[in-house]
C-alpha cells in the first residue's frame, strides 16, 4: 500500500487538483520527508483517501515520474526516485564527427524575410483569435498613457496578471512587487549582470546564442556547462561536488531546465537538486530561462526551477513563444538579494518595456487570449511532432525528446549543411546545431514547425527528407 500522506487539496486553488497533489509530493520529497527507495501509495488508495477520481492521483504520478522524482516498478506501484543514480558525464555529449564542408554562406536579411522561417524561435499563431488581438490595442488608443517615466518594475497591473499566471501555470508563487517586466530574455539577463559582482558566467554548450552573446557583450567570460546527464552511479552529493567544481569562480549558471535549448532534454530532478545545490555552495546565481515551458505536450509543464529555491534562482519569462516575438516582452524575478540592485539600475536607466506593449499585454491576458493562444498552438505542435520525426528519423538521429515548436537532430555536418542548403533554394530557412555549439562538437539540424502552415511544413520536410537520403 505505501504510507499514508499528509496531502490536502484545496478546491477553492485555481490549479488542477492533479497539479496540487503533484507539487506537495514533490516539496515532499525536497524536503528529505520521503526518501529515496520510499514506496508511495497506489493511485486507487490515494484517491480514496483524498476523496478525488482515481484519474487525478494517476495525473499526479504520471507527472512525477516524467520529471525523475518517482520511479515505477512492474507488479510493486510507484517509489520515490533512487536519486543518486545520475551524475555529471566529463565532456558533453557526443555526436557525429564534424566534416569539413563549409557551411552556406550568410543570407542578406533581405534573403532571409522571404524565406519561411523554420528555427526555433518562431511560433505558431492561431489567427482565429485575431479579434481578441485589434481588441486589445483599440483599449491601449483609448487610454491614457503616463505623463511621465512610470514604475521601473512595469505596469502594476500587468505584473499582478503575470504574479497570477507565474503561480497557476509554473507553480512559482510570487507577489506582485517580485516580477519585472523586460523587453524580452535578453534584456532581462543583461539587466541581472549588472547586479552580479565580477565573474565569468556558466553557460550550457550548445546553448542559446543570443544568451552567450550578452554575457560576453558585458565583459565577461562563458564556462562551458555541459547539459546533459550521464547513467553512471554517483551520489547525489558527488555530483553536486562536480557541478560546483565547474561552477568555481562563476558567479552565476544560464541555464533551460524546462526545455534545454537545443537539445530539447528535461533536466531531470536530481540534476536540479545538484544544480541548486552547487550554486548554493560557489555562491552563485542560477539563471533559469524558461521559454517555451507551456509549450510541453508529452507531460503537463513541469514547474519552474526557481519554485524550488527563489533564494538561488533568478527566473527569466518570455512572452516570444505565447505570443509573438516581435512584442519584445518578457518578465522577470530576481532572487531578493539582487532585487534592489536591479530596481535602481531600471530606475537610471529606464530600461523597461513600451507603455502600449504592457498595456496591450494586459488586456491579451486579462480577457484569455493568451491562454487561448497556447492551447491552440499545443495542440498544433503536438500533431506536428510526429510528422516531423516521422519525416526525418530514417535519415538522422533524434537529439532528444520532442516538444515546443522545434525538434533537434544529430548527423553529420556535410550532410547538414547540405540539407540547409537544400533548405534554403526551396524557400526555407533552416539552422544549422553547429551554430549553437562553443566546444561541445555536435553537428546536425534544428528543424522548427511553429512558423510554416501544413501545406509549407509538407513541402519542407519532403525537401529535408529527399535531402538527407542523397
Amino acid at each position: 500500500m505505501g504510507p499514508a500522506l499528509a496531502l490536502t487539496l484545496d478546491r477553492d486553488d485555481p490549479r488542477p487538483l492533479g497539479t496540487q497533489l503533484a507539487d506537495q509530493v514533490r516539496r515532499l520529497v525536497v524536503a528529505g520527508r520521503l526518501a529515496p527507495g520510499t514506496r508511495l501509495p497506489s493511485t486507487r488508495a490515494l484517491a480514496a483517501d483524498l476523496g478525488v477520481s482515481r484519474a487525478v492521483a494517476e495525473q499526479a504520478w504520471d507527472q512525477l515520474r516524467a520529471e525523475g522524482w518517482l520511479s515505477a516498478r512492474r507488479g510493486s506501484g510507484s517509489w520515490v526516485a533512487e536519486r543518486p543514480h545520475l551524475s555529471l558525464p566529463g565532456t558533453a555529449p557526443r555526436g557525429p564527427a564534424p566534416h569539413t564542408a563549409a557551411a552556406p554562406p550568410p543570407a542578406a536579411p533581405d534573403d532571409l524575410s522571404r524565406l519561411i522561417q523554420m528555427d526555433a524561435g518562431t511560433p505558431w499563431v492561431d489567427r482565429r483569435h485575431d479579434a481578441a488581438w485589434r481588441r486589445a490595442w483599440r483599449e491601449v488608443a483609448a487610454a491614457r498613457p503616463p505623463r511621465g517615466y512610470d514604475d521601473p518594475r512595469g505596469l502594476p497591473q500587468l505584473r499582478a496578471a503575470l504574479a497570477e499566471r507565474l503561480a497557476r501555470v509554473r507553480g512559482l508563487r510570487v507577489d506582485p512587487d517580485d516580477v519585472l517586466l523586460t523587453s524580452g530574455t535578453t534584456t532581462g539577463l543583461r539587466q541581472l549582470l549588472t547586479a552580479l559582482p565580477p565573474g565569468p558566467v556558466a553557460a550550457e554548450d550548445p546553448g542559446y546564442r543570443a544568451a552567450v552573446l550578452t554575457v560576453r557583450a558585458a565583459g565577461r567570460e562563458v564556462l562551458d556547462l555541459p547539459p546533459r546527464l550521464s547513467s553512471a552511479d554517483a551520489p547525489v552529493d558527488r555530483l553536486a561536488e562536480r557541478l560546483a567544481e565547474r561552477l568555481a569562480g562563476a558567479v552565476a549558471a544560464y541555464v533551460t531546465p524546462a526545455h534545454q535549448h537545443p537539445l530539447g532534454h528535461l533536466m531531470p530532478a536530481t540534476h536540479r537538486l545538484a544544480l541548486l545545490e552547487a550554486a548554493r555552495r560557489t555562491d552563485a546565481v542560477v539563471v533559469e530561462d524558461d521559454y517555451d515551458s507551456e509549450f510541453r505536450y508529452d507531460v503537463a509543464p513541469v514547474p519552474a526551477l526557481a519554485s524550488l529555491d527563489p533564494e538561488t534562482v533568478a527566473y527569466l519569462g518570455t512572452a516570444s513563444k505565447s505570443v509573438l516575438p516581435s512584442l519584445r516582452l518578457g518578465w522577470m524575478v530576481v532572487p531578493p538579494a539582487l532585487r534592489e540592485r536591479v530596481d535602481e539600475h531600471r530606475r537610471i536607466t529606464h530600461d523597461v518595456p513600451a507603455w502600449p506593449v504592457q498595456r496591450a499585454f494586459w488586456a491579451l491576458l486579462r480577457d484569455g487570449y493568451v491562454d487561448a493562444v497556447v492551447r491552440s498552438a499545443r495542440r498544433v505542435y503536438a500533431e506536428r511532432a510526429p510528422r516531423v520525426v516521422a519525416a526525418l528519423e530514417p535519415h538522422a538521429e533524434l537529439a532528444g525528446p520532442v516538444a515546443g515548436m522545434y525538434s533537434t537532430w544529430l548527423l553529420p555536418h556535410d550532410r547538414a549543411v547540405r540539407a540547409v542548403a537544400d533548405a534554403r533554394a526551396a524557400g526555407f530557412r533552416v539552422n544549422l546545431l553547429a551554430d549553437y555549439c562553443r566546444d561541445s562538437g555536435l553537428t546536425g539540424l534544428v528543424v522548427g514547425f511553429g512558423g510554416p502552415d501544413d501545406d509549407q511544413l509538407d513541402r519542407a520536410l519532403e525537401v529535408l527528407a529527399r535531402s538527407l537520403a542523397r
